[in-house]
């Protein structure tokens, strides 16, 4: 007779679920937009974060999954991984975000807000770029006595308190920035690329003040000049 733990052990928990990602590029960049922004806000810590990853929560049952476009697990291996198994891990994502569509916005909305408050998530975060599927189009909850529950906006601003950041809209571009600092998080080539904007800002108040001062000191020596030719 196979035992139990044998029988486990040849459950399968697939890498793909065989559908298509089925986006527009706008979606899509927004999904890996996330995906860079958290992973250059974290980057060097035990902090996990992933994109359009399988994410299994029922041991033994390879049904029961579903796919993030973007979570982040604090206090966690770093490591890539094939599949997130959270009674492996210990663990179930800390904060999730999903970037609404047409073919997202029921099951963002109703199906996966019930799914991630029965595993504990503690914030949920629902963002549709076009704002066509979510009124308003950026929405997030917040797991309260065991219910996901709206976060009230303050200022046009939804506060997320576990990775200390408040999210907002720039006409419909999704901002996020450090609730402390007020600095906007960035993916690791948009703060490269801000680095060298500011150095090449930097040498070019340089370069003016430099030219400003030796106009100055012209100045000052014609003045000079005139000043000893009236004296003679």
């Amino acid at each position: 007779m196979m035992s139990s733990v044998s029988i486990q052990n040849e459950i399968e928990y697939p890498e793909s679920n065989g559908k298509p990602m089925g986006e527009t590029d706008l979606h899509r960049d927004w999904m890996v937009g996330l995906l860079e922004i958290f992973r250059q806000r974290y980057a060097g810590q035990q902090v996990y974060i992933a994109s359009d990853l399988l994410l299994y929560f029922v041991e033994g049952t390879p049904t029961k999954y579903v796919v993030p476009d973007c979570f982040v697990v604090l206090n966690c291996n770093p490591q890539r991984r094939r599949t997130f198994q959270t009674w492996k891990e210990g663990r179930v994502p800390d904060v999730v975000f999903e970037v609404t569509s047409r073919s997202t916005s029921s099951v963002d909305y109703i199906d996966k807000l019930t799914i991630y408050e029965q595993m504990g998530v503690q914030e949920y975060f629902l963002y549709d770029p076009t704002a066509d599927y979510l009124d308003p189009p950026l929405q997030g909850y917040r797991l309260t006595n065991g219910d996901l529950r709206a976060i009230p906006t303050t200022g046009g601003r939804i506060r997320c308190n576990t990775l200390g950041v408040d999210l907002f809209l720039n006409d419909l571009d999704l901002v996020i920035v450090d609730s402390e600092t007020g600095i906007e998080q960035l993916t690791r080539a948009d703060s490269e690329e801000s680095a060298r904007e500011k150095a090449e800002q930097g040498r070019t108040q340089e370069h003016v003040a430099r030219l400003a001062a030796e106009n100055r000191v012209f100045e000052l020596e014609e003045e000079l000049r005139r000043l000893k030719s009236g004296n003679t």
